[in-house]
C-alpha cells in the first residue's frame, strides 16, 4: 500500500510544478474591516452611499428602499443617525419618510 501511494505522489509531482514565492508582507500589515458604523452619508440619483468608520464604502440602490426611491431629495436628506452609528432614520414628523436603514441589513449574510 505504501509503494502506491509513493508511486501516485511520484507522478503528481512530475506532473505538477509547485512554485513558492516570498510572501511580501506579514499578515499583520493588512487591515481588516470590523467596524461597520457610519460615517459618512451621500445621496445621489440612484443609490444612498455610505462611508464606514473603517474606510469601506456602501452603495445601496435606491429602488431597493421604496419609501426613500419615491421620496424626494429633500426629503432624504432629512435623515437621522443613531447613536451606535449604525442606522439611518427618517422621522415621519419631519419628511414625508417613515422607515430606517439598518447597515448590517446590506453588508450581506452574517
Amino acid at each position: 500500500m505504501d509503494t502506491q501511494i509513493k508511486e501516485v505522489e511520484e507522478v503528481v509531482e512530475q506532473t505538477f510544478e509547485v512554485k513558492r514565492y516570498e510572501i511580501k508582507h506579514p499578515a499583520s500589515a493588512y487591515q481588516f474591516p470590523t467596524d461597520a458604523r457610519i460615517h459618512d452619508v451621500q445621496f445621489d440619483d440612484e443609490f444612498v452611499n455610505l462611508a464606514l468608520m473603517d474606510g469601506r464604502s456602501l452603495s445601496i440602490p435606491l429602488w431597493w428602499i421604496p419609501s426613500l426611491h419615491n421620496a424626494t431629495p429633500e426629503a432624504r436628506e432629512m435623515y437621522a443617525i443613531n447613536r451606535s452609528r449604525t442606522m439611518l432614520l427618517w422621522d415621519p414628523d419631519k419628511c414625508a419618510i417613515n422607515d430606517e436603514l439598518r447597515v448590517m441589513d446590506y453588508l450581506g449574510a452574517v
